[in-house]
């Protein structure tokens, strides 16, 4: 049944009619509860609020799969202001973006040029920014980027999936760049040609994943909400000797929120990634599909509404 649920939110997030509504209708029915409001002003302020309780952030503008070279230069100027914001209000914040929303389908030159125009303001600034990872197709693309673009600065890092078959030797491959990265599960739907079809294997693998990071002595973002897993992170870098310094856990904004500041209580890092803005819609349908219980959330959502 998780299965069912999973691939049909999945499916519902690559809807393109549902996708305009939502922009059309705005954040309603429990969206409200996962992305941080449809403007930079109102992400200021949930980041503010995070980071007086010991939280750090990174913080995300919503888009992707756009098809022009305006709609591209409208997300890279948006990005441009959220590191421009970090730094104004001193926030303790990361960027993360995506690379279909500043145009890597449309031309390699084009997302090279906005990519360079954000990491030369990020650098200048001193804010991080990370590349996050899409669908499988455009992995390769993506590493190939970070490639290059690492080449040139150090204030990037980007995401490893571990239902990918790849993962392993991808981490191993940007390890030499002595990469900061981000380890989650994935929340595309993958063919088992390229992906694990099992959660098991795909757990098994996150761990795997982790411990490859860290044994490197690259820094790891841990992005996961399991306990068991933290437990078995945390445990494994007390018995190798691997500083809190080396490591930090990462949440999803609205989601185990007591959780996050238990782990700050004893002394680890906890970054909550918070998105905002008005094309929400597939990355609510992905945070449901990874996680069918938060449509629990979103019932209660419509009933206050």
């Amino acid at each position: 049944m998780e299965r069912v649920l999973r691939d049909g939110f999945i499916f519902l997030s690559q809807n393109k009619t549902l996708n305009g509504l939502a922009k059309r209708y705005g954040l309603k029915f429990g969206a409200g509860r996962f992305v941080a409001g449809d403007s930079l002003e109102a992400s200021k302020r949930a980041i503010q609020d995070l980071n007086a309780k010991g939280l750090c952030v990174t913080m995300d503008h919503l888009g992707e799969f756009i098809s022009t070279g305006a709609e591209a230069e409208m997300m890279t100027q948006e990005c441009i202001r959220a590191v421009e914001m970090i730094a104004e209000e001193k926030l303790d914040s990361q960027l993360s973006l995506k690379l279909t929303s500043l145009g890597l389908d449309i031309s390699d030159q084009l997302i090279r040029s906005n990519m360079e125009r954000i990491l030369t303001r990020a650098k200048e600034l001193g804010v991080f920014v990370t590349i996050d990872m899409e669908d499988e197709p455009r992995c390769e693309k993506t590493i190939q980027l970070f490639e290059e673009l690492r080449q040139s600065f150090d204030n990037i890092g980007t995401v490893i999936q571990s239902y990918l078959y790849r993962s392993e030797d991808d981490i191993k491959r940007v390890g030499r760049f002595e990469t900061n990265l981000r380890i989650v599960k994935g929340a595309y739907k993958e063919p088992a040609t390229v992906a694990f079809p099992e959660k098991e294997d795909v757990d098994h693998n996150y761990i795997k994943l982790v411990k490859l990071q860290l044994s490197l002595g690259n820094y790891a973002a841990v992005a996961t909400h399991d306990d068991a897993m933290i437990e078995q992170i945390i445990r494994y870098a007390k018995e190798n000797g691997i500083g809190n310094d080396k490591f930090e856990f990462q949440m999803l904004y609205g989601i185990r929120v007591e959780r996050q500041l238990e782990l700050v209580k004893l002394g680890y890092k906890v970054r909550v990634y918070v998105p905002y803005g008005r094309d929400w819609y597939g990355y609510f349908m992905r945070r449901l599909a990874e996680r069918p219980a938060n449509v629990a959330f979103v019932l209660k959502g419509m009933v206050k509404g």
